[in-house]
């Protein structure tokens, strides 16, 4: 999280000072109008940027993954850049279409200027400037497409499906804007350090909108795979599908996640990887929850021999973090990454003494059979805590049962408000922030 929350602030803030080095929000002298000049000018910069970079981090971009951290962690900066540029755009847009509805409602007086005050222009500040009527209108079209988009990305219950579509649609509407952006942007700003970064993001953030709007997200990622296994957990309403994929896939390490895409209408979903990677048989299985919507279909859908596309691998939820003791919590369906690396464990183990704690209200006793056997081949001693009436997984019943908890990392895979009250609750008792991982597996 820090990583993402620095370059939050980075995308912000350097965009500021470089604009600071070019203009001032305390215009002379300053009246309404004058400030409004500048700050519709700065707001306009800084949302820009942050779609911008928005726009680049939605092609999932494998150079940035070791960086942030994660695809899980792009996509959470991904999500906090569209607010801010939603936030800042609807600044930018009272400022800019609010001042003509309140000197029409005659609340203010408009400045009169002065005759002669016009400048003369070189060719292109003068093609700029014939193009700016147009620019702002388009640009508040945008603008108001934009906000309905993005208001509907941030409604959970809005399918998935249609979530995809009209998100993939602010590609466009960013073309726009950004069109919109380069138009009005003050030209004295172009020879100056905030014009090259303007430059920069624009281009950035232009040629990653067409690359989506052309289907190229995640290209070079994909293979083609056969389902070739299917098995039901009726009481835990849960989905084991196993695929044999084609040539191409580069391996993946246990605790990745990877894009399944089962019916182009619907697009692609992502699903943890619930199996280590065999190069001998190009094997890999998805472990699925009913969850609504898509994951209701899947078991009526998928039929053995059905032909899908695999897109990934994605995530650094990887067990890797040189602690010799590992504390692993996987809630509900947050237990598939462990079963994946069990599953190498049992191939090849790699020393480190292990506790697996998982607490689910559902109880298949097939599927606790294979849990079992699975801890036991890998050498991992499971804790169970199953129903609804079980004692309640929190801070003090882990540290209870591994006494050596402080020489541990721990590592949580379930809901995202439980892994939250965790991690606070271990940062208190004294573990440092960066032996807790969990794979923030939201993505909108």
């Amino acid at each position: 999280m820090r990583a993402i929350k620095l370059t939050l602030f980075s995308a912000l803030l350097i965009p500021a000072a470089l604009w600071l080095l070019a203009d001032t929000l305390i215009p002379d002298p300053l009246t309404y109008f004058s400030f409004r000049g500048v700050f519709v000018q700065f707001s306009g910069i800084l949302a820009i940027i942050a779609m911008s970079i928005a726009v680049v981090l939605a092609l999932r971009p494998r150079w940035l993954e070791e960086h942030l951290h994660g695809l899980d962690k792009m996509y959470r900066l991904h999500k906090w850049l569209g607010i801010s540029a939603l936030a800042i755009s609807v600044m930018h847009w009272w400022l800019a279409k609010g001042t003509k509805w309140m000197v029409g409602w005659s609340w203010l007086d408009k400045p009169q200027r002065k005759p002669g005050t016009e400048p003369t222009l070189g060719f292109i500040e003068q093609l700029f400037h014939d193009q700016r009527h147009f620019a702002e209108e388009i640009g508040e079209w945008g603008f108001y497409i934009l906000v309905a988009f993005l208001l509907l990305a941030l409604i959970k219950r809005f399918p998935y499906r249609l979530f995809q579509k009209t998100h993939l649609l602010i590609a466009v509407v960013y073309l726009v804007i950004a069109y919109h952006s380069l138009i009005l942007l003050k030209f004295e700003y172009w020879t100056q350090p905030i014009g090259w970064l303007m430059a920069v993001t624009l281009v950035a953030g232009v040629v990653a909108a067409v690359l989506a709007l052309s289907g190229k997200v995640g290209a070079g990622r994909k293979v083609e795979a056969e389902v070739t296994g299917l098995q039901q957990y009726p009481e835990l309403k849960v989905l084991e599908t196993e695929l044999t994929l084609n040539e191409g896939w580069p391996g993946h390490a246990e605790g990745q996640f990877a894009f399944l895409t089962i019916d182009k209408r619907e697009g692609a979903h992502p699903f943890t990887i619930a199996s280590d990677w065999d190069p001998q048989t190009h094997r890999m299985r998805f472990i699925t929850k009913s969850l609504g919507d898509f994951t209701d279909r899947m078991p009526v859908q998928l039929k053995v021999g059905d032909r899908v596309s695999v897109e990934g691998p994605y995530g650094r939820f990887t067990f890797e973090d040189g602690h010799a003791r590992q504390i692993w919590v996987g809630a509900g369906i947050g237990i598939t990454p462990f079963i994946a690396r069990m599953n190498r464990l049992a191939r090849n183990g790699d020393g480190k003494t292990i506790d697996l704690f998982h607490p689910s209200t559902d109880v298949d006793e097939t599927a606790l059979k294979k849990l079992r056997a699975d801890a036991e081949a890998a050498g991992v001693k499971l804790h169970l805590i199953l129903g609804q009436e079980g004692p309640r997984v929190d801070g003090e019943m882990i540290r209870k049962a591994v006494p050596d908890w402080r020489d541990a990392s721990l590592w949580f895979c379930g809901p995202a408000g439980f892994g939250a009250s965790l991690k606070q609750n271990f940062a208190a008792a004294g573990l440092a922030g960066d032996r807790f991982h969990q794979e923030l597996f939201q993505m909108r």
